[in-house]
């Protein structure tokens, strides 16, 4: 599929009755093998992206030319529609404008816009600060007016529920639909009854952020839609079991320094080899072979 059907058929399994489930992607090789395996959609994490590509925690360090080159990269890749997040637009509403339209030309399903202060926080992580309701209003308002695709979607995040309570951040969900969003989210509800709330707050479709370890209880993706949600995002649950499992390998090389043996888990190299594309490698050269 070409981006625009891409969009197309994200805005319309949104608009469904069930619950999207999408993997977080955070560098190549986990865009290939979530694409590989038949999700309705993939997020492109900030937290794992800016990690994996930078080093450096999610704390407003990554720029719009950091983040947009992982978006094209990611987007390139993968059949399946992509949503991206774009932390609060790098900068003001100039910015909010050009952010967008990179995102859009490169390739993206859909946009992530927060309504944190520079420089913004993960959203389940202490000390994040919100920017003025209006201010963030007229976010989504430039957002909507400057996207070419009418079905590329603007997901409104609020943060307000941490520092200021749920009402406030139901009172700002409310208002960026209000200005154009596609889909609300508000991050870190902390109950389920917060989340029942948020679920039958609003007729648009809710994005739930699902991190393991996070301020938002777990629980099954048909659970949150009963609820009212129509994304359910896993954000961190791929950079969590590649790190897990590296500290495992790692340490085997350590000590007893080999992967020889039954504790090892990985992946056969042929396997491996599959999935980056190789198979198109070999039957290139074997067509060219002199």
């Amino acid at each position: 599929m070409n981006a625009s059907d891409k969009r197309r058929a994200l805005k319309q399994k949104l608009a469904g009755p069930d619950i999207v489930v999408a993997p977080g992607v955070f560098e190549m090789i986990s865009v290939r093998l979530a694409d590989s395996m038949g999700f309705d959609c993939l997020y492109m994490t900030g937290f794992g992206t800016v990690a994996s590509y930078l080093g450096e925690p999610d704390a407003g360090l990554a720029t719009y030319t950091d983040m947009v080159n992982r978006v094209a990269a990611f987007c390139g890749a993968a059949r399946t529609p992509v949503v991206c997040d774009a932390d609060t637009g790098y900068g003001g509403l100039l910015n909010v404008a050009h952010t967008v339209r990179g995102y859009e030309r490169a390739g993206a399903a859909g946009i992530q816009l927060e309504d944190q202060e520079f420089p913004k926080k993960c959203g389940h992580t202490p000390g994040r600060r919100v920017i003025p309701v209006e201010d963030m209003v007229k976010k989504i308002k430039v957002a909507k007016e400057t996207r070419e695709d009418p079905n590329f979607q603007i997901i409104a995040r609020t943060d307000a529920r941490t520092s200021l309570g749920l009402d406030e951040a139901l009172r700002r969900a409310e208002a960026y639909g209000k200005a154009g969003a596609d889909v609300l989210f508000v991050e870190s509800p902390e109950s389920p009854e917060e989340l029942e709330k948020i679920g039958r707050s609003f007729e648009l479709p809710k994005l739930v952020n699902v991190v393991e370890g996070g301020r938002t209880p777990q629980l099954p993706p048909l659970e949150y839609q009963k609820m009212g949600f129509s994304l359910a995002i896993y954000p961190a649950s791929g950079f969590l079991a590649v790190s897990q499992a590296l500290e495992k390998v790692y340490t085997q090389l350590k000590t007893p320094q080999t992967t020889l043996g039954p504790g090892t888990d990985l992946m056969k190299f042929e396997a491996m080899c599959q999935l980056m594309g190789f198979q198109a490698v070999w039957d290139f050269d074997k067509a060219h072979a002199d």
